[in-house]
C-alpha cells in the first residue's frame, strides 16, 4: 500500500483498494502486471527532438513526414501531448519542456529543456509557436519566460483558455471569466 501511495492521485483507501485487488488476484496476473512495468521504465525514454516519451530515439510524431513542420506546439509534460492528440486537431510537432518553472520546488529552466527548444526553434525557424502550458501561477511564469526567449525566432501564440463546454458562468471564477472575455472571437 505505502509503495502504490507514491503514485499521483492515490490516496490511503485507492492504494488500499487497489493493493486487495491485487492481492486477489491470480499470481501469473499479478507477474504480466509487474513485468509490463519493468519493461515500460527499460524500453521507454524521451525523443532526441521533442522529449515526447518514445521507445524509439526519435517518438512516431517526429518522424511522421506528414506532420506540419512549420508549427511547433509547446506542452509541459507528455500528459499534454496525448490529450492534445486525441482532440485530431493540431497537425504540428510539439516541444515538452518536463514541467513548468517553479522556485518553490527548485525546478528553473535548468531543469527543463528550454534550452535545446531555443537551438530548436532558432535552427528549424517555425512559423509559429504555441504555448499551451496550463495557466497556473508556475504556468504562467513559463509561459511567459518561453515567450520572451521566442519572440526574437518565430510568431509566439498561446492557446485560449475559458469557459468549459458545458459550464455554467455562475460558477466561475474571475480569472477564468476574465480570460474567457479576453480570447473572445467573432462567430462564424
Amino acid at each position: 500500500m505505502e509503495q502504490l501511495q507514491r503514485l499521483p492521485g492515490v490516496g490511503p483507501k485507492t492504494a488500499q483498494r487497489l493493493a486487495l485487488h491485487i492481492l486477489k488476484r491470480p499470481e501469473a496476473e499479478v507477474e504480466a502486471l509487474a513485468q509490463a512495468l519493468i519493461e515500460a521504465k527499460k524500453q521507454i525514454g524521451l525523443c532526441k527532438e521533442c522529449f515526447h516519451l518514445s521507445a524509439e530515439p526519435v517518438c512516431e510524431i517526429c518522424r511522421n513526414p506528414s506532420r506540419d513542420n512549420s508549427t511547433i506546439c509547446i506542452v509541459a509534460d507528455s500528459r499534454d501531448v496525448i490529450a492534445l492528440e486525441k482532440t485530431r486537431e493540431y497537425k504540428g510537432k510539439y516541444h515538452v519542456l518536463g514541467g513548468v518553472i517553479s522556485p518553490i520546488d527548485g525546478i528553473g529552466p535548468e531543469q527543463l529543456t528550454v534550452q535545446p527548444l531555443v537551438r530548436r526553434v532558432s535552427q528549424q525557424k517555425p512559423k509559429e509557436v504555441i504555448l499551451a502550458i496550463s495557466p497556473s501561477v508556475e504556468g504562467e511564469t513559463t509561459t511567459l519566460y518561453v515567450g520572451q526567449l521566442l519572440k526574437p525566432f518565430t510568431k509566439v501564440t498561446r492557446i485560449a483558455f475559458g469557459l468549459p463546454v458545458g459550464g455554467d458562468l455562475e460558477y466561475a471564477d474571475e480569472v477564468t471569466l476574465a480570460r474567457a472575455l479576453e480570447g473572445r472571437r467573432e462567430l462564424d
